[in-house]
């Protein structure tokens, strides 16, 4: 799915009501139907709501949306500033339409200090994505005194105060949302944590805009969806055989940190690698020959690994429980100095490379580096926000020519042709350590595979995500562990295989 700016959505607009034919006022109609209709399914605990409403097309979609949901048996109060009434042509049209419907309420801003809101839902149709200042005055105050409210919390289109392309200031007031109802396209705010925490969990809905405008737009953002993975997955085909499936080799572990190298060989087994090795110290032998007896066990020290041996059309991922000992740190320099295929760099392996910033050009190209945000920064420097860190990762992702998976709540897979593709798989749930080592395991099992980097790196992140996900449904976020994210890695590709065979 592509990200648009807030200009490219109006465009969009335009270009709809223009081509399908359909008038602006219906379009808004259509917009807000599709959020009644999730509302129906979706709210069965509350009967009440409370809509605010500002005086452009955001206010009149919520004005649409007050009309629909009493035409549906529900109860709606709607709040505006009747100092002003000053409203955009089409919110004019349904501002009429709904005093024309006398169980709705129409109430002023300044009764919210009396209005009961036990049992009711807040909806946020205030300001869209066209809002270029910051709130100040009655909006800011209005939104302060909700933002105190226990109620459930929707917001349309966007949260109030939010910019959509741009990051606020950090002492701007933005409406704090539950659920975000965004129409066509996430906004790229809703995908980076300062501002994605406004936003609560995002539903977006398909307000039909026009798909030939949609396809010749170019943009450099997506998010990773379905329809993407379903073009990228390969099922595997029935004369196969395990060296059709590649030689992955998982370089990791060090004494005390035998685990990460566990997870990492479990994952890559699991994602479906047809020969999988891996490199560790030999004070790892017996936990890993015991727990992963399907891999083929490297010596490559005793402790520490002090090795790292070259084998013939592998596919490298290193650094899970690494550690950096100076034998260790030897040993990676050396072999990337004598590398010159694509391989997975994690954890100690970057925290080695960091030590000095000579040896990124050691990276082979099109390689595939996956930092947190704290490895990112002692890859590449300091940034003041998630905005200029993905600037930068895209700046370093072409001088470097690698793949750049930097995880984050929304993990980004960031080109060397400057392409950002944002996952949205996943939940807090994998906060916990081990998980990355896991995607370490997935993307490389995916690279010996055959895809292709860009390929093994968006697939890897969705699939390790959707897993996470399943987990966290049988468990709960708080107490699922990172190996119940790889048991679950074997249902999501039965899902996958599921949607390819249905789509014939």
């Amino acid at each position: 799915m592509k990200i648009f700016t807030a200009e490219n959505i109006r465009s969009a607009d335009q270009y709809t009501i223009q081509n399908e034919p359909i008038s602006s006022v219906n379009l808004m109609e259509r917009a807000a139907q599709s959020c009644v209709d999730w509302i129906f399914l979706n709210c069965k605990n509350h009967t009440n709501f409370a809509i605010f409403c500002g005086k452009g097309n955001n206010g009149g979609d919520g004005f649409a949306i007050a009309r629909m949901l009493y035409l549906k048996g529900f109860d709606v109060d709607v709040f505006i500033n009747t100092e002003d009434l000053n409203f955009s042509d089409d919110s004019t049209i349904n501002f009429n339409r709904l005093k024309d419907i006398s169980g709705i309420t129409v109430k002023d801003f300044a009764e919210t200090k009396k209005y009961d809101f036990e049992k009711t839902v807040i909806i946020d149709a205030l300001f869209g994505t066209g809002l270029s200042r910051n709130l100040d005055g009655i909006y800011k105050n209005l939104i302060e005194n909700l933002n105190t409210k226990t109620s459930p919390k929707m917001s349309i289109d966007i949260p109030s105060g939010m910019f959509s392309d741009q990051l606020n200031g950090q002492n701007d007031i933005i409406f704090k949302a539950d659920y975000t109802l965004t129409f066509q396209f996430w906004k790229k705010t809703f995908l980076h944590p300062e501002a994605g925490i406004f936003a609560g969990k995002v539903v977006v809905l398909d307000i039909q805009l026009s798909q030939e405008f949609i396809g010749q737009t170019e943009t450099d953002k997506y998010v990773i969806d379905d329809d993407l993975i379903l073009k990228i997955f390969q099922p595997r085909q029935e004369f196969a055989h395990k060296g059709t499936f590649g030689k992955s080799i998982i370089v990791g572990g060090s004494y005390g940190k035998i685990g990460a190298a566990v997870l990492a060989t479990k994952s890559a087994l699991k994602t479906g690698s047809g020969l999988t090795f891996v490199l560790a110290p030999g004070c790892g032998y017996e936990v890993l020959q015991t727990i992963c007896p399907e891999a083929m066990f490297i010596n490559g020290g005793e402790k520490y690994i002090g090795k790292i041996e070259e084998q013939e059309k592998a596919i490298y991922g290193i650094g899970p429980g690494l550690g950096t000992e100076k034998e260790t740190e030897d040993a990676l320099l050396e072999f990337l100095q004598n590398h010159h295929d694509p391989v997975i760099l994690d954890a100690d392996a970057l925290n080695i490379i960091s030590k000095d910033k000579n040896r990124l050009k050691l990276i082979p190209k099109k390689s595939i580096i996956t930092p947190h945000p704290k490895e990112f920064e002692r890859l590449f420097g300091k940034t003041d926000s998630s905005f200029e860190r993905s600037e930068l990762a895209k700046t370093k992702a072409k001088e470097l020519d690698v793949f750049i998976v930097l995880k984050d709540h929304y993990t980004q897979v960031i080109s060397p042709g400057g392409k950002v593709f944002y996952n949205v798989t996943g939940n807090s749930g994998l906060a916990k350590g081990g998980s990355g080592d896991i995607l370490t395991g997935i993307i490389t099992s995916l690279l010996a595979q055959r895809y292709s980097p860009l390929n093994a790196a968006v697939l890897g992140v969705w699939l390790h995500g959707r897993a996470a996900d399943f987990a966290a449904e049988k468990y709960s976020k708080e107490s699922m562990q990172p190996t119940d994210v790889i048991t679950e890695i074997g249902n999501v590709f039965f899902d996958l295989n599921k949607k390819v065979t249905t789509q014939f």
